[in-house]
């Protein structure tokens, strides 16, 4: 089959949603004839998953110590965390496996947490995968509202922390676990910070998507200069308990055709592993290995402003306290 073919028939199963599914991943597969996973390594380097005691962070650890990485998982309950690492470990092929506990709601804990990896030897690889869909509105220990201080403080923080130890080894890169669900909501700073009323999960869950989205395009411009990478990636519709649980409806009339978790985590370990991706990016928004539009509805695309931008990035410094560097600023 011609590229030209294999194109038109990607954009069609993303205009019918059913690229999300199965299907979708199983065609674009086969009509691009993806390379196996395993003909990219990551042997000697050092790659950190948050939100990897289950789900689709603990798949994404497993191919990454698949590949050879030391991995490093980081979980908020050590329990469930030491299973994690027992589960990755076998699929380690010789690799190391470490646990970090965390939780990143906490601010508090986001910085000793990055302090903790920025002593590590090496740090190639980080993938923002903890997430929440909370049912309630929920408040963390510095009065952020937890969903956004999961999807957009505390990765903000770490990038921020972490950009001179991401450096030092050349070529590092930045996942961010994004969702489909970023595409129905507009960039809203007012409702990130004052989180309205009556609240509705899955509509701060895909505002603070929305929100992570644009923060990988302006990280990467900063980041960029120092040789990182930063990407966000849609890993489709996923089988996780984590969707059963917050999604049940959606869960029960997609069931059949949901991915596995390795299908889901596919990108996200194609991105790390890859020794060039298409035309040099720096950053994208990524699905099925392609690079992807960050907008699809009209209303999405219009708020998207560099006010808005300018005062999302700002809000961010102001809750964190810290900033990634400016390109061309001195160390």
């Amino acid at each position: 089959m011609s590229a030209s073919l294999a194109s038109v028939i990607d954009s069609a199963l993303d205009a019918t949603l059913v690229g999300y599914s199965s299907v979708g991943y199983d065609l674009r597969r086969r009509l691009s004839r993806w390379r196996p996973l395993e003909d990219h390594r990551l042997d000697g380097r050092t790659v950190v998953v948050t939100g990897a005691s289950s789900g689709l962070g603990l798949t994404t650890a497993t191919l990454m110590a698949a590949l050879g990485a030391d991995v490093v998982v980081v979980a908020r309950d050590e329990r469930r965390g030491g299973d994690a690492v027992r589960r990755v470990g076998l699929a380690a092929d010789g690799a190391a496996v470490d646990l970090e506990l965390a939780d990143l709601a906490d601010l508090d804990q986001v910085r000793a947490l990055a302090e903790r990896l920025a002593a590590r030897r090496r740090l190639d690889v980080l993938v923002h995968n903890a997430g929440t869909m909370a049912d309630r509105l929920d408040y963390t220990p510095q009065g952020y509202e937890a969903t956004v201080a999961t999807h957009v403080l505390a990765p903000f923080a770490l990038d921020a922390l972490l950009a001179d130890r991401l450096a030092a080894d050349g070529g590092a890169r930045v996942l961010v676990v994004s969702s489909g669900g970023m595409y129905t909501q507009p960039l809203d700073v007012p409702a990130l910070i004052g989180h309205p009323e009556p609240f509705e999960g899955s509509t701060a869950y895909a505002r603070a998507k929305r929100a992570q989205t644009v923060l990988v395009e302006m990280s990467a411009e900063r980041l960029a200069p120092l040789g990182v990478g930063v990407h966000s990636l849609h890993p489709g519709w996923v089988d996780t308990p984590g969707l059963r649980r917050s999604l049940p409806r959606f869960a029960a009339l997609v069931g059949p055709f949901l991915r596995t978790p390795v299908q889901g985590a596919d990108t996200a370990a194609w991105l790390a592993s890859v020794p060039e991706l298409p035309a040099g990016a720096q950053t994208g928004f990524w699905h099925d290995r392609r690079r992807r539009p960050i907008h699809r509805m009209a209303k999405t695309r219009k708020a998207d402003t560099a006010s808005a931008r300018a005062a999302l990035w700002a809000w961010c410094v102001e809750a964190t306290g810290v900033d990634l560097p400016l390109a061309g600023a001195t160390p």
